[in-house]
This record gives structure tokens, sequence and C-alpha cells, in this order.
């Protein structure tokens, strides 16, 4: 497949997803200040960003609420009282996991919600239930996403058919997500083509998430928009889970769409990540998570050494590859 656009160009289809405080939110139990929040969403407008994705659905029966922050369940009240109407260019976005979420109960028609799209995480063995996820969302008005996690744990028969089983729902976003921060720059040219020859074929958008275990999150994302995805999701200082995602502020910096822009992103740094980097919250590159991303697993057991201030690091390695033997 042909690779689109050059360095010097902009494609108007292309749309910034932001994740901070979805993808942040793992890192420190969804517990933001409403002040963070609030600056946060007038930032992504400010710079142009096309959607803010406020966190989960995550079911209260499953998850003690008492736990979590207000963003790990994303009631509508708690998106309106930051939002209002939100009269601007800003779509807002949550997640829903599948077998996570209370769907059917939680997610109301879109006529009475601030949310403007839903995306349901899914693993190869789910599609069928995030189709019909899917198909509830869309039947209440919503626009939809499914976002295909591990993909780098797929092999390719089983990824062609959930692919094609996706196609052809009536979903409208489909996302490589480089859930464990595995995947080279080469690799991700091979997985846009699969999912952009789905696209071409039902008329869907493709988007891409990373995760920068390997410090390739920014590598890989804009890999996959030359080759013609469209959705890119990106945090502020790549904050996210473990080793992070691709940084907002890079994604900017190199997009050559005049709507960008830079300096309310920096200003947002300055007043609300530092300080939080001085509170001892950590993620971000580090050795851990490197292994991890290299040997292809889940980084819950990089998370966790992290946690412990280890830095035994040869240990840890040899601990991660026994467990593949």
């Amino acid at each position: 497949m042909q690779k689109k656009g050059k360095l010097v160009s902009f494609r108007p289809d292309i749309k910034i997803v932001d994740c901070t405080i979805r993808d942040g939110g793992l890192v420190n139990n969804f517990f933001f200040t409403d002040e963070f929040v609030k600056d946060l969403y007038q930032t992504n407008i400010k710079s142009g960003v096309d959607y803010m994705e406020f966190g989960y659905k995550a079911s209260k029966e499953q998850f003690d609420v008492s736990q979590f922050g207000k963003w790990k369940f994303c009631n509508d009240d708690d998106i309106r009282a930051i939002v209002g109407d939100n009269d601007t260019g800003l779509k807002i976005s949550v997640m829903a996991d599948v077998g996570r979420t209370d769907f059917r109960t939680d997610i109301i028609d879109k006529a009475n919600s601030p949310i403007d799209m839903i995306r349901v995480a899914t693993y190869i063995n789910t599609i069928p239930s995030a189709i019909e996820m899917v198909e509830y969302c869309n039947a209440k008005g919503y626009e939809t996403a499914i976002n295909i996690m591990a993909v780098s744990k797929s092999n390719d028969m089983d990824l062609d058919d959930a692919l094609e089983l996706i196609g052809r729902s009536c979903v409208d976003n489909i996302y490589i997500v480089d859930s464990y921060g595995s995947l080279y720059p080469e690799q991700i040219r091979r997985l846009a083509s699969k999912y952009l020859e789905i696209a071409d074929k039902y008329d869907k958008r493709i988007g891409i998430h990373a995760h920068n275990n390997q410090q390739l999150a920014f590598a890989n994302t804009i890999e996959a928009l030359t080759m013609g995805v469209s959705y890119l999701d990106s945090t502020v200082s790549s904050m996210g889970r473990g080793a992070g995602n691709c940084a907002t502020e890079l994604l900017i910096g190199f997009l050559k769409n005049p709507k960008y822009h830079l300096s309310p992103i920096l200003s947002f740094i300055e007043k609300h990540i530092v300080p939080l980097r001085k509170d001892g919250l950590l993620w971000g590159y580090d050795i851990p998570y490197l292994l991890t991303g290299r040997l292809n697993q889940h980084p819950r057991d990089a998370i966790q050494f992290t946690n412990e201030h280890r830095t035994d690091y040869k240990t840890f390695y040899h601990f991660l590859y026994d467990k593949d033997c």
C-alpha cells in the first residue's frame, strides 16, 4: 500500500484523540481533580484536539466505586459538569470494555448525553460481544469504535477473520492497539495495510493506540498515519499505563495542520504534569517496560517491579524470559 502525504503536507482526515484521563487514569486510579480535567478540556479546545476521552464506562457492580475516581465510571452528569453543553469543535469519548461495562443500563440515548463516541475495547476472542455492544451504541446514536487489544499476540488468520467480522458491522472506526508496546514500525506498516484494506472495503476509518515500552509510540503513530491511518491516540507527556503512550506534544509538533497549536499543551504540562511527577506519580519509559515490550508481555509485572523500586534488571529479565519458556 502506498504511503499517503509527505512530511510538509497535512491531511484533513487526521483526528487527534486525547486519552490522558482514560489511559493516565490507570496510573492514579482516576483520581484527577476537577481542576485538572477542566483545564485539560480547555487545553484540548485551544490546541485543536479533535476528541477528548474522559475515561471508562466501567460496571459499578464489578468495581468498587470507593476505590476509584469518577472517571473510571464516567457518569454523564460528571462529564456535563466539566463540559456543559460542549458548544465547541471538541468531541467527547469514553471507553467501554467488553465484559466490564453494564452498557444496557449505563449508556443512554445520545440525545440525552454529552458523549459523542463510544470506543469498545476487546480481545480477539470477544469480538462477537464487542459487535453486540457497538450495535447497541450505534442504535443509541453514538459514533463507535472497536479497539482490538493485544494485536501483537494475534495470528494473521484470527486477525483476518476478526477484521472481516468487524468490517461487516456498523462500527465507524477500527483501532490498531499495540497494548504491550512490542511492535516496530515495519510491523505497524503491515498491520496498517491489513486494516486499511478492510476500511476501504467497508468504508471505515482506522486509528492507532500505541504504547511507549520501546520508545516507539510516536514513531509507530506517525508510521501508521503515513500509511493512511487517520485517528491518532495520544496523551499529554505520554501519561498512561506503564510506559505511557504517544505524547500529544510530539504529535502536535509533527502535524502540519494549522488547526493544531502546541503552546496550550506546554502550559498545561507546566501547571499540572510537572507537579504530578514531583509528587511521585510514575509513568513513562523505563527498563522494566522495555523488557516486557521486547518480550511481548503485558506490563503488569513491570508495573509491580517499578512500584517496588527494584533495580535488579537482569534478574527481572530472566524472570520474564522464563515465563515464555
